[in-house]
């Protein structure tokens, strides 16, 4: 009986920690947040009739998790599901870009188990700093598989930007109709998890509803403002309908708005900063990065985070009077 209660109690505290690490994707440490953005993931990657980036996506949380595991050390960042995160986003980024089979599965264990170890590497790099490290760990990881997977047939991409040197854009970006820009907010919330879903974000926005009314706000003030300068400034207009420009912008706004937000009332005005600042970087690092066939992920968002970090006082303060750039095991939010 003591071993069947055991048993429960362990596979509760595990399913919890791979829920948190879901949420921690949107700095949120909420299970059921993270089941939302689980359900939201299955909804895109069905109607996509891709599933399997679903899996992948969800054992990518589980593996990495499981792979921290196995230092106790770690054991409080662990519940908090901070070693999931980006565990998380490689899984999803791998299937969405790759060609399913065995090597792709082969290549989400390894790179999600190793994303562990990128991620504490990258917070003793960034220590100096007393920065976070963000989803920094998922860029890095995924950026040497996709670019590996050029030279391993078995690796083939499948929906990789092919490398091309950057044209000069010339479309005209037309205001779109309400219906159309709504279901571009809403797909550009789910960018957040690599996929193009109105259903999906809005999934997205009832899991931040759950842990943070403040973040989900947040989140759609990213997604609006970040579709509204790229139009202004005369985006291709199918980037801009699948919300290419918004993931970041989100990302960037939850962080500085909510996540690391600074006294007094100027929060918004930060986050807009921040957000025109992600829009600009997306622009820049999408032309850097076309030769090379790779998209720039989340690359804009860190950027930018780091840069309003950088420019704070050491001990501002955030939020469960947490200070973002504590030690893994005392932190809370993208460490």
């Amino acid at each position: 009986m003591q071993k069947s209660v055991s048993g429960y109690r362990m596979l509760w505290q595990s399913t919890d920690a791979v829920l948190r690490g879901g949420s921690q994707v949107m700095f949120q440490n909420n299970p059921l947040c993270g089941l939302f953005f689980f359900i939201a993931v299955c909804i895109a990657a069905y109607q996509a009739q891709m599933s399997y980036i679903a899996v992948a996506c969800l054992a990518g949380t589980a593996i990495s998790t499981l792979t921290a595991a196995l230092s106790p050390r770690r054991q409080f960042a662990l519940s908090q599901g901070l070693y999931g995160y980006n565990g998380c986003l490689t899984g999803a980024a791998l299937a969405t870009f790759l060609a399913p089979g065995i090597a792709l599965w082969v290549a989400i264990v390894f790179w999600s188990a190793l994303s562990v170890w990128v991620m504490e590497i990258t917070a003793r790099w960034l220590s100096p700093w007393r920065l976070p490290v963000l989803t920094a760990p998922f860029v890095i990881v995924s950026w040497i598989a996709l670019l590996a997977s050029y030279h391993f047939s078995s690796l083939a991409a499948m929906h990789l930007p092919a490398p091309a040197l950057p044209l000069v854009n010339t479309s005209l970006t037309a205001l779109p109709p309400p219906d159309t820009l709504l279901k571009a907010l809403l797909a550009g919330i789910s960018q957040v998890f690599l996929a193009n879903n109105a259903l999906a974000g809005g999934f997205i926005l009832l899991g931040l509803a759950c842990a943070s009314l403040r973040a989900m706000g947040y989140a759609l003030l990213g997604a609006t403002l970040a579709l509204t300068f790229a139009e202004l400034l005369g985006a291709e207009p199918l980037t801009l309908g699948e919300g290419l420009y918004a993931f970041s912008a989100v990302l960037t706004a939850i962080a500085i708005g909510d996540t690391f937000r600074p006294a007094g009332r100027i929060a918004v005005a930060l986050s807009i900063a921040g957000i025109a600042g992600c829009v600009l970087l997306q622009g820049a690092f999408n032309t850097l990065l076309a030769p090379f066939g790779i998209p720039s992920l989340t690359l804009s968002f860190v950027l930018v985070t780091w840069g309003y970090l950088l420019t704070q006082p050491i001990n501002a303060p955030t939020p469960d009077n947490t200070s973002p750039f504590t030690d893994l095991k005392e932190t809370k939010a993208h460490e």
